[in-house]
C-alpha cells in the first residue's frame, strides 16, 4: 500500500502582546486598499461586507503604533481610502514571513513524513485549542501608567496615545494574577453595549471613561445602531446603541462625540 504523505499548510497570523494584528485576510484587504484606494472595492475584492472591511481596518489601527491606512478627503477624486508608508511596510513584512513560515512547515511535515510519527489530526485539535479569539469588539493596546490599591480592587490606568487613558476597575486576584506593574503593555477589552454617547460636553457622568472623537460611521439597524467614534489619534470606539438614541442626540458623521463607560466594564488581558 502506497505510503500517504501529508503536507502542512499554515496561515501566518502576527499577534502582539494585545492579541491579533495581521493575518492573510487583513493583508489581502489592505493591499486591495492600496491598489483600488477605496474601501467598498477593497472590500468587494478580499470579499468582505463593507462593515466587515472597516471593522478590521479599525481594529489595525488601533493595535498599530501608527495607522495603516486613512482616509483622505477632497481632491480630484473626492477623496478616499489610502494605504500609509507604515501600512505597506507592515505588508511587505508579512508576506516576507509567510515565505519563511511556509517553508520551515515544508521542512517540518517532510521529517514528520519520513520519521512516521505525525498524528495530524491530533496536531490540528491541539492548534485550534490554542487559539483564542474575544467578542468584545472595542480592543486597546495600552501602557500601565497608575496603579492604586485598594482593600478588595485594584485601579488600573492606561495611556492609550498622547491624549486619551483608559481606567479599570479589577480585583485584587486579578491584579495578582496578571503581575501588573508600572509600565507594563497590556490590552483593554470593552464590549460595545458597555459604551454609552454623549455629545454635550456640558453633561457629567459618574463613569471614569470619556473618551471623545469624531463619528465617523453609523450602521443602522432594525433597532439599534452602531455608531464608531475616532479619535484624534486614529483610535476607534465602537458603540451599539438605539435608533432613537442616535436622533434625540443629534449624532451624525463628522459630529463629535464621546463614548463613556464604566471602569469596571473594562477586560484586561495579557498574552503569554
Amino acid at each position: 500500500m502506497e505510503q500517504i504523505r501529508h503536507q502542512l499548510r499554515g496561515k501566518l497570523q502576527v499577534d502582539t502582546e494585545f492579541g491579533t494584528f495581521l493575518g492573510d485576510t487583513r493583508i489581502r484587504l489592505l493591499e486591495a486598499v492600496d491598489q483600488h484606494g477605496s474601501i467598498s472595492q477593497a472590500a468587494k475584492a478580499v470579499p468582505l461586507s463593507y462593515k466587515a472591511a472597516w471593522d478590521a481596518i479599525d481594529a489595525m489601527n488601533n493595535l498599530a503604533e501608527q495607522p495603516l491606512v486613512v482616509r483622505s478627503t477632497g481632491g480630484r477624486n473626492g477623496g478616499g481610502t489610502l494605504l500609509t508608508d507604515y501600512g505597506r511596510k507592515a505588508v511587505a513584512l508579512y508576506r516576507a514571513l509567510e515565505a519563511e513560515y511556509q517553508a520551515a512547515l515544508d521542512r517540518l511535515a517532510e521529517r514528520m513524513n519520513d520519521a512516521q510519527t505525525g498524528d495530524f489530526h491530533e496536531f490540528r485539535r491541539l492548534l485550534k485549542r490554542m487559539s483564542m479569539k474575544t467578542s468584545a469588539r472595542n480592543q486597546f493596546a495600552g501602557t500601565i501608567v497608575g496603579l492604586r490599591e485598594g482593600d478588595v480592587d485594584f485601579e488600573v490606568r492606561l495611556r492609550l496615545d498622547a491624549e486619551n487613558e483608559v481606567v479599570a476597575i479589577i480585583t485584587r486576584e486579578s491584579a495578582e494574577n496578571l503581575d501588573l506593574s508600572i509600565g507594563m503593555e497590556i490590552s483593554a477589552l470593552v464590549k460595545t453595549s458597555s459604551v454609552l454617547l454623549l455629545s454635550d460636553p456640558a453633561v457629567k457622568t459618574t463613569a471614569r471613561n470619556h473618551l471623545w472623537g469624531e463619528v465617523t460611521r453609523i450602521t443602522d439597524g432594525a433597532v439599534n445602531a452602531e455608531v464608531t467614534i475616532t479619535m484624534p489619534g486614529g483610535k476607534t470606539v465602537c458603540a451599539v446603541v438605539t435608533r432613537d438614541s442616535v436622533a434625540a442626540l443629534g449624532l451624525a458623521v463628522g459630529e463629535r462625540a464621546c463614548a463613556v463607560f464604566k471602569a469596571s466594564a473594562v477586560i484586561l488581558c495579557l498574552y503569554a
